[in-house]
């Protein structure tokens, strides 16, 4: 009897072995498809990524010396500018200042010769703007009144 026990439990022992050992080699032919499948894609993935590398790479060397060119305009420009503004920088100043003074000195000119008209006649001018007559600005003098209202 025993021995027909051990030969029962060595039967089921095989047998559960058996199906393990069936699904497993199921699973190992599943991956195995699987690798095979992946390597197939991978491959070509793998030089499409090479070749857009390499494209990058021209590019970047391209954009590599566009950049220096720039840097060399932007140099040359700068020195440019600078030999400019020493060039003509300190004449344009004395001009400007010459016109200045000559302004200046006709302008106290033109106050300092006395008027055909007397003052009286030029603080009675008036200055027309759209048909309205407004008083002229030059030439008056505007009363002062203290904090009384009286007149300074």
């Amino acid at each position: 009897m025993a021995g027909i026990l051990v030969a029962v439990f060595w039967a089921i022992l095989v047998s559960f072995l058996a199906v393990v050992l069936v699904r497993l080699a199921q699973t190992l032919r599943a991956t195995t498809k699987l690798v095979a499948d992946v390597t197939e894609q991978a491959v070509p993935l793998l030089a499409d990524a090479s070749a857009t590398v390499r494209s990058a790479q021209t590019q970047l060397d391209k954009v590599d010396a566009i950049a220096s060119d720039v840097q060399e305009v932007t140099s040359n420009a700068s020195a440019l500018s600078t030999t400019v503004a020493s060039t003509f920088g300190g004449p344009l100043v004395k001009v400007a200042a010459f016109g200045y003074g000559v302004r200046q000195a006709l302008g106290r000119r033109s106050t300092s010769e006395p008027e055909a008209e007397p003052a009286r006649s030029r603080s009675s001018r008036r200055t027309v703007i759209v048909g309205r007559t407004v008083p002229s600005a030059r030439g008056r003098k505007r009363e002062r009144r203290n904090t009384r209202g009286q007149k300074d």
